[in-house]
């Protein structure tokens, strides 16, 4: 897999992500970062068109039509896709839709990734997929913030997401072993969640949330519907403990979820480039980070020269 000079001088130019690059076995992978703040509204129409189109292909019946499924540039000022397509087609195959939470972490700003929904077109599960899906952008946006540790939230009924969360990211909790959450920061970070921001996963205001437990009660009111799921119906881990620990933890008939609170940092971006990135694609995830890494000192500079446009506080227009 190579990077085309046309993926490099994007990744290097523009103020927000958008980076189309090919992933390997015949896919191709565009990562668009917060696209309500750039994007046409027509633009942003068929972009929500490609992602309703894999969720009809993913659900057996009903439709989502909170967060990156209403096309409303508002809620998706906030949002990081992460889309799929067959390089040969064009068709969408999979996407997954990362939100930018903002929370109050005592007295200063601190944005959390939010895992948000993941869906692959049941014609191409189990095809390698996972590791675009569930790392690759996190990566670029940890590289991008200077290697210092983020927040990561995640919402989930299904012990597969369960256990990917417990074993990619850093300090999880909820998870087998910390089925508590003590950490006061994250006690703190999901009340904020909670408080503020249910809309970016769908859940209603009637749903109870017990934070010692890190558990959303009757999580599916709010616009995720269709998304409840049966124990039998979710797909399950590798790890029957994890499975248990759903099972017993989570009320299925109901429709609970985890909220799930941890961190990317070194320890997390080392156990994934291991475990989970392809040899064949290990040069491009390196390279491409390398570019996304360069921008903090190459976007200033370009930035500064150019005479033509208004950077506000950066450097304005002369």
């Amino acid at each position: 897999m190579r990077l085309k000079p046309s993926y490099i001088l994007g990744a290097v130019r523009r103020p927000y992500l958008d980076i189309s690059m090919p992933t390997g076995n015949g896919y191709m992978t565009r990562i668009v970062e917060r696209p309500g703040k750039w994007m046409s509204d027509a633009e942003l129409a068929a972009l929500s068109e490609k992602l309703r189109a894999i969720a009809s292909q993913t659900l057996a019946a009903g439709a989502l039509t909170y967060g990156v499924f209403s096309g409303d540039a508002k809620r998706m000022q906030h949002s990081i896709i992460t889309l799929v397509s067959d390089a040969q087609t064009g068709q969408s195959i999979a996407f997954n839709a990362l939100a930018v939470i903002e929370a109050d972490m005592h007295g200063q700003d601190e944005e959390v990734l939010h895992l948000g929904l993941v869906m692959v077109d049941r014609d191409v599960r189990s095809q390698g997929l996972s590791w675009i899906l569930y790392g690759l952008t996190c990566i670029l946006l940890w590289l991008r913030a200077g290697l210092r540790p983020l927040w990561i939230s995640n919402v989930t009924q299904v012990p597969a997401i369960v256990g990917m969360v417990s074993d990619t990211f850093t300090n999880v909790a909820p998870r087998p072993g910390a089925e508590t959450v003590q950490d006061f920061n994250k006690v703190l970070l999901s009340r904020v969640i909670m408080a503020r921001h249910r809309h970016v996963f769908g859940v209603g205001q009637d749903a109870e949330f017990d934070e010692a437990l890190g558990i959303i009660r009757n999580a599916y009111t709010g616009g995720s519907d269709d998304l409840k799921k049966t124990f039998d119906e979710a797909p399950k881990h590798r790890n029957a403990q994890i499975n248990k620990f759903c099972e017993l933890g989570l009320d299925y008939d109901r429709g609970d979820d985890f909220l799930q609170i941890g961190q990317i940092d070194t320890n997390a971006v080392r156990r994934f480039v291991m475990r989970s990135v392809p040899r064949g694609s290990l040069l491009a995830v390196l390279s491409l980070g390398g570019l996304v890494t360069l921008r903090r000192v190459v976007l200033p500079v370009l930035y500064w020269f150019d005479t033509k446009n208004d950077y506000g506080v950066l450097r304005s227009k002369v």
